[in-house]
């Protein structure tokens, strides 16, 4: 295949070194050599310190608050095009602004439709992301996107559990396409609870569509932030006749008190992936690595491979679900 003509080499951004060494070591290269000068006035300059002419470069850069992270992803993008890099990929674990997908209000902006701009502007040819808040998002970008789901890691880990005994639950309406593949998967049924905000990360009202009663509940989301929907989704679970909840989010954003808010809550155990680094760690917060399926979605696209039969492992209980695929 032509492509592979090309060196494979990956960099990463600031926040998300401990992923790159990971998928480093997974698809069995060493990590490419940036370094980012900063100067007093706060300003700084990503510089690669090797060549990356002619290779097919993959900067990984998950691209969560503060939005330095999003401009040093942008500026190793155009540092890598002008030193005429064969292609450009960005690894965004987790896509930050997604929530910003639509005009919910007057005279906002869709940030996520903007950002997908920006990243083509600087010359990015394709993205390769993980459980966006809204799969729709995909359709913002004029260059291939590549979009992961997290079940490829949590059905794995559901199916260590007492399965016997489980439902999957949705902590509201639009999480309900989400869940609805693991609980098709795993042949378990789902149930949903249905929110109303008063404004952002503030719950009004919350119902359960299905029965808990006297179940094992695993709710599953994109993304924890404060943790008020999922503490306060756990409660009323507990509430309707559910023996215990476990909550399984890909980005752990964790903001504010949400440490404090999941601490003192009703939840059991939260799993996570490491899409962002963990903040603080909580003996109730279990992190699932997302590694192993960076490096094989990086390996599939460079050898023109399929990325969508990372998707059939979670169908395929016997299928590969370590994904070693370190060179020989």
């Amino acid at each position: 295949m032509a492509s592979l003509i090309h060196p494979v080499k990956i960099f990463s951004g600031g926040a998300s070194e401990a992923l790159t060494r990971d998928i480093c070591e997974y698809y069995g290269i060493d990590q490419g050599n940036v370094q980012v000068n900063k100067f007093s006035d706060g300003e700084f300059q990503p510089v690669f310190n090797e060549s990356v002419r002619g290779c097919d470069i993959f900067i990984v850069q998950s691209t969560n608050p503060p939005s330095d992270n999003l401009l040093e992803l942008l500026m190793m993008i155009d540092a890598a095009k002008r030193a005429s890099a064969n292609s450009i990929t960005c690894i965004i674990p987790y896509y930050g602004f997604a929530r910003q997908d639509r005009k919910d209000k007057p005279r906002v902006s869709i940030a996520s439709k903007m950002i997908a701009d920006l990243l083509s502007a600087a010359g990015a040819g394709r993205v390769i992301t993980m459980e966006l808040h809204a799969p729709q998002i995909q359709g913002f970008f004029n260059i291939p996107v590549d979009h992961l789901e997290s079940s490829i890691v949590f059905v794995p880990y559901i199916r260590t559990l007492n399965q016997d005994n489980l439902v999957i639950a949705a902590p509201d309406v639009g999480a309900s396409n989400r869940i609805r593949e693991v609980a098709k998967a795993l042949n378990l049924p789902m149930v949903i609870c249905d929110k109303e905000r008063k404004k952002a990360n503030e719950i009004a009202n919350m119902t359960v569509i299905g029965d808990v009663m006297g179940k094992e509940v695993v709710v599953i989301d994109d993304i924890i932030d404060t943790g008020g929907t999922l503490c306060k989704a756990a409660a009323m679970l507990m509430e309707k006749g559910a023996l215990n909840v476990r909550a399984m989010c890909c980005h752990p954003v964790l903001s504010g008190k949400a440490i404090e808010n999941i601490a003192n809550s009703v939840i059991t155990e939260l799993v996570v992936t490491d899409s962002i680094p963990l903040k603080q760690h909580h003996e109730k917060i279990k992190v699932l690595s997302v590694a192993p399926l960076f490096a094989r979605a990086i390996r599939n696209v460079h050898e023109n491979g399929s990325v969508s039969s990372l998707f059939r492992q979670i169908y395929n209980p016997g299928s590969q679900t370590n994904m070693d695929l370190k060179s020989n």
